[in-house]
Parts: C-alpha cells; structure tokens; sequence
C-alpha cells in the first residue's frame, strides 16, 4: 500500500468532488480524500500499485487546479 501526499488549491469539498470520476476511473487508486480545511488542502491518495506524482499531477492540472508534491 503506498500513500501519496500533495499540496492542492481544492478549497472546497464541492470542487474535491468534481474530481471523482477522474480518481474513481484511475486503475490503482483505492482512496483519495482532499482535506479542505489544511491550509495546504492537502490531498491524499491510498493506492494498491506503484503511481507516479506526475500522472496525479497531470490529473489534477487537467481538471484546473494546481497540485504539487507535498514537501517532506
């Protein structure tokens, strides 16, 4: 099991639910939950296999919001 952690400008459950279908159609991805009320509106992302942040990245920029690799 691998958690992914990354920093979002998702401010809203609203807007975090608009990225289900995306997340819900990603093979490998079992879990995913945006805490909106981190300052950071950290996303986290519960996954079976091996994803790579710039896929998740690409995902998300796709949809319009800016995420980066939340820093260690």
């Amino acid at each position: 099991m691998e958690i992914l952690i990354y920093k979002t400008n998702i401010t809203s459950q609203k807007k975090a639910k608009q990225l289900s279908p995306i997340f819900n159609s990603f093979s490998g991805i079992k879990d995913w939950h945006v805490d909106t009320k981190d300052v950071d509106n950290v996303l986290r992302i519960e996954s079976d296999n091996q994803l790579i942040d710039n896929e998740i990245i690409q995902l998300i920029s796709n949809a319009g919001y800016n995420c980066e690799v939340f820093p260690d």
